[in-house]
C-alpha cells in the first residue's frame, strides 16, 4: 500500500531495546506526534506494514531489526452543521454580528466538543452565508473567549469582514475589556503584567508563564472596587491575545480568578471562616468568574469605529453581592 498525494509516510526501526514491545506502544514513543489512540486506530485500519505485511493487531510484538512503514492519512474535518441554540445578539448586519456569549458555551467544534457550540448556533442563525467564511471548522470566527468565560464577540459574516477583522486583531487595533472576580485586592490598583506565556512544563494542558520560550503577553489592569478583604473586581485590557492569558497572568500574580480550578481560583481557596452562604455560593459556581465586557472595532466596509458593552452576568453577580458582606 503506497501513501498518495495526501497522506503521510512515517518509517521507524526497531532497536535491540524495542524488541517483545507491544506494535502500538512501540509507534507511539518513536512518532510521539501521533498519539498511541491515533496509532492503535491506524494499526486497525490495516495502514501499518513491516516488510510489506500488513499488520492488524496493536498488540503484535515487535522484533528486532523490523523496519514498520506507517500510512496516516490527511485528516478531513466534519463541517459542523447548524444547530438552533439560542444567541444573545448584540449587533448585526450584513458583515458582521456581534453576540453576548454566555458561559458553558464553546466557540468552535474541536474534540470532546462536536457539536452544541456557537459555530453551530451561528450557522442556523445566519445560514449558508457563513459556510466556510475563515476555514470549514470555524466560520466567521476571528477571535475566541474560553468555554467558561462570558461575554462580548465580534464574528464575521463575510470573508472581506473576516480579512479586515482579523488585521485589527493583528494590529492591535480591536479594544477588549473583561472584567474579572479575583481573589485578593491587587497592590498597586493599576499595573501592567508582562510574561511570556507557553505550556506547562509540568501539565501541557495548561498554560504558565514560563521563563524560557512562550509568546510575549501584556495584561493591563486596573481595580473597580476591593469587595471585602478576601475578593475584588478589576478590569483587565489585553495587549495581546494569548491563550488562557488573563487567567495565567492574574494567577501568577498572586490574584487567581474565583471559580477557576485550573489556575488556582477554585472553590477551596480562601474560604476558611466565612460563613455557610459563601461556602455554598462558591461551590454552586461552576465557571471561572471572567466576563468580556467591552468589545470595539472598526466596521469592516463603513471604517465607522464600534464599541458595544455587557453587564456582568446574574451569576457572577449573586458571588459578588455574598463576598462584599464578609
Amino acid at each position: 500500500m503506497a501513501p498518495d498525494s495526501k497522506e503521510s509516510l512515517y518509517r521507524v526501526r526497531a532497536s535491540p531495546d524495542d524488541a517483545g514491545a507491544r506494535l502500538d506502544k512501540f509507534l507511539s514513543a518513536a512518532l510521539p506526534e501521533l498519539s498511541r489512540t491515533r496509532l492503535k486506530g491506524l494499526i486497525e485500519q490495516r495502514r501499518v506494514t513491516a516488510s510489506g505485511e500488513t499488520i492488524a493487531d496493536p498488540s503484535y510484538r515487535v522484533k528486532h531489526g523490523q523496519s514498520f512503514a506507517v500510512i496516516v492519512p490527511e485528516p478531513v474535518p466534519a463541517r459542523p452543521k447548524p444547530q438552533r441554540i439560542v444567541l444573545d445578539v448584540v449587533y448585526e448586519d450584513d458583515e458582521v454580528i456581534v453576540v453576548d456569549k454566555p458561559a458553558g458555551l464553546v466557540v468552535h467544534p474541536a474534540p470532546g466538543n462536536r457539536d452544541s457550540t456557537l459555530v453551530n448556533a451561528l450557522l442556523a442563525h445566519c445560514g449558508d452565508s457563513l459556510s466556510g467564511i475563515g476555514g470549514v471548522l470555524r466560520p466567521g470566527i476571528v477571535h475566541r473567549l474560553d468555554k467558561d468565560t462570558s461575554g462580548l464577540m465580534v464574528v464575521a459574516k463575510t470573508d472581506a469582514a473576516h480579512a479586515k477583522l482579523s488585521a485589527q486583531f493583528a494590529s492591535r487595533r480591536i479594544t477588549r475589556a473583561y472584567t474579572a472576580l479575583v481573589w485578593g485586592i491587587p497592590r498597586p490598583g493599576t499595573g501592567v503584567i508582562t510574561g511570556n506565556i507557553g505550556r506547562n512544563p509540568r501539565n501541557r494542558k495548561k498554560m504558565a508563564v514560563v521563563a524560557r520560550g512562550g509568546k510575549p503577553a501584556v495584561t493591563r489592569y486596573r481595580l473597580l472596587r476591593a469587595l471585602g478583604e478576601r475578593a475584588s473586581l478589576i478590569e483587565c485590557r489585553l495587549e495581546t491575545g494569548r491563550t488562557h492569558q488573563i487567567r495565567v497572568h492574574l494567577a501568577a500574580k498572586g490574584h487567581p480568578i474565583v471559580g477557576d480550578r485550573t489556575y488556582g481560583g477554585g472553590p477551596a481557596r480562601r474560604v476558611r471562616g466565612a460563613g455557610a452562604a459563601l461556602t455554598d455560593a462558591l461551590k454552586g459556581f461552576t465557571r471561572h468568574a471572567l466576563h468580556a465586557h467591552l468589545i470595539g472595532f472598526e466596521h469592516p466596509a463603513s471604517g465607522k469605529r464600534l464599541e458595544f458593552s455587557s453587564d456582568l452576568p446574574h451569576d457572577i453577580n449573586e458571588v459578588i453581592d455574598i463576598l462584599e458582606v464578609f
